[in-house]
């Protein structure tokens, strides 16, 4: 169990190094328990190399193995603890933007329908990816389930320019368009570039810039009035429902990218996690047609439908 336990430590780390740290021993004790291990199981399980390890092909199947046994012994303590307390836990791979500017406004209306549940957060604060191994869910932009994963879907991804009402104001309205805005809000690395969207016409570089490592922050100082800022609608749609943002051209960009919930299929299936799944599309879905009502020009419900189309044909 010891070898087991160490094996899968470095194999999630990619490194000797990084998984004596996590168990508190040597690198070189890692090194001895995973060639033992090797040697009982007559095979190599590592590939070695200078920046780290990989692991081979049998080594995979034995790391994929090990962590679906732990998935179903971190499940069988949740319930445990579930059952003591009357609590159940779900815990959520979702960024901080999503968590701050749409989950937040809402815990009050969730802890109303679901009084006994403990949200849990794993907060990714760049681009929305990584595994969900830990969690109930992850939100993510993948095409759709695969061998590992299920996946619902949730909507496509869809971005508008946004503003405070007060911004768009004092920079003068016409043909439901702003003029040229003094500061844009970045999202470092900031997928996809909408750089042009505001350029001057005179082809110069005017603007001012904010860039923020955490999109939790950009929409924060678009809330602020400090600029324009580009708004993932599965992100910002509370706040143009509520009109706290507003579009500040009313141009929508539907990037082909899907977003959908996702867990892996080797996690036992938990009732309550499926039921907050669909309340969290439910109110997505809420969301975007009280956006669609309040902006019509912006044609979101057959940019969504122009998206189902294309997806189903690919």
């Amino acid at each position: 169990m010891n070898g087991l336990f160490t094996f899968e430590a470095a194999a999630r780390c990619g490194s000797f190094s990084r998984a004596a740290d996590e168990l508190n021993v040597t690198p070189a004790a890692v090194s001895r328990m995973i060639s033992r291990l090797e040697d009982h199981l007559d095979t190599v399980l590592f590939v070695r190399q200078p920046g780290g390890v990989v692991p081979t092909e049998t080594g995979q199947l034995l790391f994929d193995a090990i962590a679906r046994g732990f998935a179903g012994i971190e499940s069988a303590l949740r319930e445990i603890e579930d059952r003591r307390t009357g609590m159940e836990t779900v815990t959520l791979s979702v960024s901080t933007g999503f968590t701050t500017h749409w989950m937040m406004p809402r815990m009050a209306d969730f802890k109303r329908v679901f009084p006994t549940v403990d949200l849990r957060f794993q907060l990714v604060m760049g681009a929305l990816s990584g595994p969900v191994n830990d969690v109930d869910l992850g939100m993510r932009f993948v095409d759709g389930a695969d061998e590992r994963h299920e996946a619902v879907f949730v909507m496509p991804e869809m971005l508008l320019p946004i503003c405070s009402p007060d911004y768009r104001a004092g920079h003068g309205v016409h043909d439901g368009r702003i003029g040229e805005p003094d500061t844009k809000i970045n999202l470092s690395d900031a997928q996809p570039d909408w750089s042009r969207l505001f350029a001057p016409a005179d082809g110069g570089t005017s603007q001012n810039s904010m860039i923020f490592s955490d999109y939790a922050i950009v929409v924060q100082a678009a809330l602020l009035g400090q600029g324009v800022a580009l708004g993932w609608l599965n992100v910002v749609a509370y706040w143009l429902r509520t009109r706290a943002l507003v579009p500040a051209r009313e141009h929508l960009m539907v990037t082909g990218r899907r977003c959908h919930l996702v867990r892996l299929r080797d996690k036992p299936a938990r009732p309550i996690v499926g039921k907050v799944r669909d309340w969290m599309i439910a109110e997505l879905t809420a969301d975007v047609e009280a956006v669609s009502a309040l902006y019509p020009a912006l044609e979101i419900a057959s940019a969504a439908a122009r998206s189902d189309k294309a997806a189903r044909q690919a």
